[in-house]
């Protein structure tokens, strides 16, 4: 069984990055995800495919998976720009834009 090591992206309904800061151990799908007759979501024969382990470090993940002997693929997060914004830039004499007034 292969299993993917993550950080994840914080979701588009948060502003903050709550839970963000872990990462993640999922398996990978083994099997075919199908629709479910009856309500139509999609459903899978897998159940580990509903298991998803957290950890505080990467190293920790990876040293699970190799004390399980799992095969894994690490994803590593990408670099998130940080623009300090001032609520006193709006009113700057310099400020590229119109003047919403």
């Amino acid at each position: 069984m292969g299993v993917r090591i993550y950080r994840p992206a914080k979701t588009a309904m948060q502003s903050g990055r709550a839970g963000t800061r872990d990462w993640v151990l999922e398996p990978t799908d083994e099997t075919a995800r199908r629709p479910e007759p009856l309500m139509g979501w999609s459903a899978a024969g897998d159940t580990a495919s509903q298991v998803r382990l957290r950890f505080a470090s990467r190293e920790d993940a990876v040293a699970y998976a190799k004390r399980n002997g799992l095969a894994y693929t690490v994803r590593e997060p990408a670099a998130r720009p940080v623009r300090p914004r001032a609520y006193a830039d709006n009113f700057a004499y310099g400020r590229k834009g119109a003047w919403t007034h």
